[in-house]
């Protein structure tokens, strides 16, 4: 069975640098298949990254690399990273970017420092081209992770956006605006109760099951396919519409519930 590499970074496409570390990976193998899941994080987002891996790598088959490279400290003190976690293997920065796999137990890390598996003349300002880019193609031709250097006990973690419970309902905040203008909130389908109403920028909207439930001019929330709550608007933005971004809070509560 072929290897599978899947890359995620910041990098857009006008310029080569996705296609230079795709040309790196091809010649240490090509018995590869190597799979984009976004160039467009905005850029230096780390937390834009995580999400995007946190909603990717449970669709992929055990013993997938995920070649993540948001990094805005390249070249400064920031270790580079190996992580092993439930048969997936990721490589990058040690910057917080692979948070959502390092929450719970059963993670291993190690300092990717061996230069047998770096460009013979690493760079000060593309790591992803001349040390994560051939660590992932090692990494896929089975080399074990814990070839690459020391073991990490303490991996960088962002503060990770949860909900929480309330005296009228669960609370969260919006982590991310989607293309669309979808506000993507922390709160889960698993915080989802019948009836609910979310609360955001001082408007109420309601509940739908699907965007095409949504009417003309109305703003509503649903259950997102990352298993978050979502709030759109019928074929606009939400986010233009309720003006609001990234780190709003989010109240979900019962309908008939008593506003504190």
């Amino acid at each position: 069975m072929r290897a599978i590499i899947t890359l995620t970074t910041d990098f857009g496409r006008r310029d080569p640098w996705v296609g230079v570390m795709k040309g790196v990976i091809l010649a240490v193998t090509r018995d590869v298949d190597l799979v984009d899941l976004t160039h467009e994080i905005a850029p230096h987002d780390v937390l834009e990254g995580a999400l995007s891996l946190e909603a990717a790598v449970p669709f992929f088959p055990a013993g997938t690399v995920h070649l993540a490279v948001v990094d805005p400290g390249v070249g400064g003190a920031r270790r580079a990273l190996v992580v092993a976690r439930d048969a997936q293997r990721f490589v990058g920065p040690d910057n917080g970017l692979f948070t959502p796999f390092l929450l719970t137990a059963g993670w291993r890390a190690f300092e990717l420092s061996a230069p047998e598996f770096r460009l013979p003349a690493a760079s000060r300002t593309f790591h992803g081209r001349d040390v994560f880019a051939p660590a992932a193609a090692h990494l896929a031709l089975g080399i074990p992770p814990e070839r690459f250097g020391v073991a990490v006990t303490d991996p960088v973690r962002l503060p990770w956006p949860a909900s929480r419970a309330v005296t009228d309902g669960v609370a969260g905040e919006v982590v991310h605006v989607d293309r669309f203008g979808n506000l993507v909130t922390s709160i889960g389908a698993g915080d989802v109760v019948a009836g609910g109403v979310v609360s955001v920028a001082g408007r109420e909207v309601g509940p739908v099951g699907t965007f095409a439930e949504i009417s003309p001019g109305a703003v509503a929330w649903l259950v997102g396919s990352g298993g978050r709550i979502e709030i759109a608007a019928h074929q606009t933005s939400a986010a233009a519409m309720l003006g609001v971004g990234r780190g709003a809070p989010v109240l979900l509560r019962l309908r008939n519930s008593t506003k504190k």
